[in-house]
This record gives structure tokens, sequence and C-alpha cells, in this order.
């Protein structure tokens, strides 16, 4: 493998310096892409938007467009990034944490509680996305961190959630994590939440039980909470609070997991060594203990070196402050008030209400913003682009993370998602910041080429052994460890999907690999493995089979798969077949649960955006699905240049957390409309 990436490296530099009529190798790879992006593409009007001679509906669309986009560009380095809504659970968490330290700013505490209380649904309850259901775990974080605000049970609305929360089952039925945090403020009894040995972290990497063998946000959430477990710290806000949600009196609860069914299962299995170890729990080995959770300290210390918070996610960082409190860290210790200032950093203010991002996302927006706009005609040259790609050059990995115990490269590379997240870069940023890099000329100075050269061997070296791409590891698909209790999120693992797949297959054709290549066709048939049998593809990141079908369609195109082969034809068709009478494509979040909602909503900017960039690879251009589509984007902008969306089209933990980029309503309809220019003018 390590030779055949040589070798292809060598073929990359001489089609360089062929392409540029120069057999020196002074010409920079930079310039390369720019020549090939511009060649394939429409030719590129000359000048920023303010200088566009618009003609038809689709140039005036754009220019307003490329107008928004621009505007919102961060003037000081370059990079874009918006807001990354989730639902209010995390805003509770903001209020349980502020109890948590003793230290609540009554201000925010009232803002934030604002927020939750507008989110209330009509039953009472609340959800984890918009349009959705009341969800049992997210109504009993917003009744306590409401009462913790100071509301009381008798008030209407706080009835009505009660209400809401025994016709789901009461208390009990919240998920692992919610139990953990309300036995740390003494509202269920620490039985109640499943077994999380700090001892866990001594297990060797390699070994099938080892934390390296969870998903990378798996270990920097559970490292820093079974140190919390471990002490199991009790703050003091009375014990009582939420006895109302009991179904049954609490003294009667009975703890047990029970098993599924009579017999040997996995699932059993780890139910019996749950039960071992809550044992353990009331008496561990002193000296073990002691080992263990000096481990887990220094594990969790060391990852939050050069990050923007441990893992630079919501959930992991709040429980390192967890953590360090239960380690009797002063408030004054520099990790400590490192971490509270990342969460803060995460809040969005909105007049008289809060709500807490899970993280930002400033690498992936800036990189599909770039391609946006490079897509509908703003040169590779031209000074808005070019700062962004020296930002998003910056941004590259240079360090071993986790992800090196399993990826063997002589060079890290990579980029992460966030401002700053050095252990944990990710393969679907990286394709998608090389596309972008791919688009603007940059300097020498740079080292653009080194840069790009250095992701494309990380990014073939993360290849899995099934032909996919997971995000951040490789191979972490050991599929019994889902079983463990304490796994309930739906997100222990991160094993290849089709989107990322896809979006890697996407960026190795763009810059020469074909088809025929073992390591690309491995990847088609995992692909084709994974196809539904209606034609589309599963989305892990994003809603849901509108979005892994577009992945997946313009990554198979982009490596020169047949497009008019019987599967590409099938998933066309189901395309068409689930298009919106109002020319727009949509689809609810509630397919997570069943799938025969699949492609079943109210249409969005970005999924329709999504839908037509996935037929104009197969080849669409000019059919009627298309044209309806577009219409539907051109009709639906406002005068800005941007569009609506209040639907959630992203997804963190499938069933159980989910995400609402506000930026995708803008720069994926931007992207499509420019596409389609350029494929039009080829006609």
């Amino acid at each position: 493998m390590r030779n055949f990436i040589f070798n292809l490296l060598e073929r990359l530099e001489t089609s360089i310096h062929k392409f540029n009529g120069n057999g020196n190798g002074k010409h920079p790879v930079s310039e390369l892409f720019a020549h090939e992006v511009q060649f394939e593409s429409a030719p590129i009007r000359a000048g920023l938007p303010a200088t566009f001679l618009t003609k038809t509906p689709l140039d005036i669309a754009i220019n307003r467009a490329q107008r928004y986009l621009l505007g919102e560009q961060n003037t000081s380095d370059g990079h874009w990034v918006g807001i990354l809504e989730a639902d209010t659970t995390l805003t509770s968490e903001y209020i349980m944490l502020m109890h948590f330290l003793g230290k609540v700013d009554h201000q925010k505490q009232r803002m934030a509680a604002n927020l939750i209380r507008e989110h209330q649904l009509p039953d009472g309850g609340w959800n984890v996305y918009y349009g959705g259901p009341s969800e049992i775990s997210a109504s009993v974080k917003a009744y306590f961190a409401l009462k913790l605000a100071g509301y009381s049970a008798h008030e209407p609305f706080m009835q009505k959630a009660k209400r809401c929360i025994l016709d789901m089952g009461g208390i009990m039925k919240s998920n692992c994590f919610t139990k953990i945090y309300l036995a740390m403020f003494g509202q269920v009894d620490w039985q109640a939440v499943p077994a999380v040995p700090t001892e866990m972290i001594l297990f060797p990497p390699g070994f099938y039980f080892s934390i390296y063998e969870m998903s990378y946000w798996s270990r920097c959430i559970v490292v820093p909470l079974s140190i919390a477990i471990a002490k199991k710290p009790h703050i003091p806000v009375g014990d009582d609070l939420l006895r109302e949600l009991y179904l049954i009196p609490r003294d009667k609860v009975v703890y047990r997991i029970k098993r599924d069914q009579p017999g040997m299962s996995w699932r059993n299995f780890f139910i019996d060594a749950d039960s071992i170890f809550r044992r353990y729990e009331q008496q561990p080995i002193k000296f073990i203990r002691r080992i263990a959770l000096r481990k887990a300290e220094k594990w969790m210390l060391a990852h939050i070196e050069k990050s923007g918070g441990l893992g630079a996610i919501w959930p992991a960082i709040v429980n390192s402050i967890f953590a360090m409190k239960c380690l009797n860290y002063p408030d004054d210790h520099p990790a400590l008030v490192s971490q509270i200032k990342e969460v803060e950093k995460l809040i969005v203010y909105e007049t008289d209400k809060l709500y807490l991002q899970p993280c930002v996302s400033p690498v992936w927006d800036t990189a599909w913003t770039i391609i946006a706009l490079h897509e509908s005609g703003i040169p590779s040259d031209s000074p808005s682009l070019q700062k962004a790609g020296q930002w998003l050059v910056s941004k590259e990995i240079r360090n071993f993370g986790d992800w090196a115990l399993k990826c063997k490269v002589a060079e890290p590379s990579g980029w992460y998602f966030q401002y700053a997240n050095e252990f944990y870069p990710d393969t679907d940023d990286s394709a998608a910041v090389l596309m972008a890099l791919q688009r603007v000329s940059l300097p020498e100075t740079v080292h653009k080429e080194k840069s790009f050269l250095r992701g494309l061997q990380w990014i073939l070296a993360m290849q899995c052994d099934d032909g996919g791409w997971g995000a951040f590891d490789r191979n972490n698909n050991k599929a019994i460890l889902t079983h463990i209790p304490f796994a309930d999120f739906n997100a222990l693992l991160d094993p290849s999907t089709s989107d990322v797949t896809a979006r890697c297959l996407e960026f190795l054709g763009r810059i020469g690999f074909i088809k025929t290549y073992a390591n690309i066709q491995k990847a088609i048939e995992f692909l084709q493995k994974e196809q539904e049998k209606d034609g589309s593809w599963f989305g892990r990141w994003g809603a849901n089979y509108i979005y892994g079908t577009w992945s997946a369609l313009c990554g198979l195109a982009a490596i020169g798969e047949n497009m008019k082969k019987p599967y590409i034809r099938k998933a066309v068709e189901w395309l068409k077949s689930v298009q919106n009478s109002d020319g727009g494509w949509g689809e609810t979040i509630k397919s997570y649960d069943d799938p025969f909602l699949k492609a079943i909503g109210r249409s969005t900017a970005s999924q329709t955006a999504w839908a037509l960039l996935a037929l104009l690879a197969a080849g669409e251009i000019k059919s009627e699905a298309v044209e309806k589509g577009i219409k539907f984007l051109l009709t639906r902008q406002r005068e800005d240049g941007s569009w609506d969306e209040i639907e959630f089209t992203a997804t963190g933990f499938p069933k159980v957390f989910y995400l609402k980029y506000h930026m995708y309503r803008n720069y994926f309809p931007l992207m499509v409309l420019g596409r389609y220019r350029n494929l039009s003018q080829k006609l």
C-alpha cells in the first residue's frame, strides 16, 4: 500500500507538469488544481459579484447568494462559521452545570430558562428536533433545569410537563447519561446508573474492550464521566426535587436491568457483566482504582491540550469539569478555568434568551462555502477565497492523535471540524477541505501543495478494511459493544458509512483516481452493499436518505462510475419519485425511527440542494425534476440572497441527537445553482 501511494503521488506530480506544459517541476500543485477546475467548469466570470452583469433569474439568484455569503465572511482571517443549533438538553445541562459549580449567574440562568420555556411543546414535553414529538430525556432535563431555576412544580406549564413525562414512563425511562447527571444531584439513586468503571482505561490499545474501540466522542465523554461516577458527588439542591416524576415511589424502584430473553446473547452477557461491575463499584480494589483514576485523569488532561475543550464537544467538556471538581481541583486551576471558558464560547445569545451549541463548525462551513462560491463563479484567485484558503491550510493537523493507533502514516495530517481539536481530525472534513483547497490559488509560501499531499496520504491510509471510511478512526466497528448498558445513546462506534465513504471518493475522483484502482473498487463495492432496496442510501451525518443518496451519487460520479448502471438509475428514479409537488425535497428526522417516512417532509433549501446535486451528478441536467427543483430554490430565495429553513437537517447520533447548521440553507443552494448554470452552458 505504501509503494502504491508513493507511485501514485509521482504520477500526480508528473500529470501536474504535463498539464502546465512544463516538466521542470516549478509549477505548484495549487496551479494545476485552479486550472483543472476552470477547465471542467463553465468559464469563470471576471470580478466579484458586484461587477456581474445579471441577465437571468438564475444569474440574479446566484449574485444575491454570493453577496450574502461574502458578507458573512470573517474579515480578520477569512473563515466562515454559522450557528450549530441543537435541542434544549444542552441549555438544560448548562443550568445544571452552574449549580454543580455553585456559581449561578442568575441573568444567564433566567435567559436559559426562557429558552427552555419557549421550546415547550403543547403536550408539555420537549423534543430533540424541530417538529418532533416529546422525548423523555430532554423533557426530564428541561423540567429539572426549570426547577433549579426556581420554578415551582405548581406552575401550570410545569404541571403540564409532569403529566407528559409520566405519560412517557416517568423519570426512570430517561437514558443513561441523564440518570448519571441526576444522580450527581441526588434525584436518582446511584444504583440506577449502569456501571462505567474507571478501570477500563487500563485496557491496552488493541484489547477488545479498550476505550480505543469506542468512537472518539464516546471515549471523550466516558473517560471523565467514569472519574465522576467513581467519586459519586452529591450536589445539595434537595434530593426530592423530582419525586413527582416517578411512576412508583422512589424507594420501590427495582434497579436491575432486565434480560431481553432467556439464554445466551451479547445483550444478556453485558447485563450480567453490568451487575458484577455494579457490585464491584460498592467495594472496588483500592490500589487498582487509584491507578485507574490517575491514568484517566492524565488521559483527560493530555487530550485537553491543543483543543477547544476536551474533544471540542459539549458533553466531553462538561464531563471534564465534573471530573476535575470531583478530583478537588481548585477553582483557579488552569485546566478547569480553560474548560469553563470553552463552555462560555458555545453560548448563543438571542435578546432575552440563550442556548448552547454542541460545538462549532468553522472548518466544515469554510470548506463548503469556498466550494459553493467557486462553483458559482468566484475566481480561484479572488482575495476572499485566498484568505479563506490560507486559513484552512493553517488548520491542518500536525500531530499524531488517537487515530494513529490504527492508521500508520509517515506524517500526521487531516483537518478537524472545530477551531481546535488536535487529537481528532476526521475524513469527512478533510475531504471537503481538500476539495476546497483544490479550487483556490495560493502563493507558494503557503505550502498548500505539501498540506494537500499529506492530506491525501492520510485519507488513503484511513480507509477501513471493509472498503469504506469512518469519520475519526479506522475499523471502529465492533458491533457487540453496542450492547453495553451505558451505550444507549446509539453512537458508541464510528464504523464505515456511505456518506463519508462517498465524500472521500468524490475528493479522490477529482484528483485523478479512477474506479479500476483496487482501493477504489473496494469502496464502490462497499457503497453497492450499503444501498437500500429502493435505490437510496442511509445518511449517517445528515437527514437522511436524501443526504446519503446525494453523497453516494456525487462520489460515484466523481470516481468515474458509469452513471447509467442499473443501481445508479434506481437511485435516480427514487429521488425523482420522492420530489414534493412544490418542486423541492424534504425529509423528516422521523425517518431515522421509521424508514417508511424516508424522503417525506416539508421541502427545505438544503435537502432540495442535495437532491439536485445528486441528479446533476447522474446527468439529469435538463430533466423535469431538476428544472422544478431549481425553480423551487429561485422562488424561495429571500431578497438578501439567503433562504429560510427552520427544520433540523443534520445528525449527531441517529435516533438520539440532531443538529441544525444555520449555513446549510445558504451554501448548498448556491452550490447547486452554480453547478446547474455551469453544466447548462456546456449543453
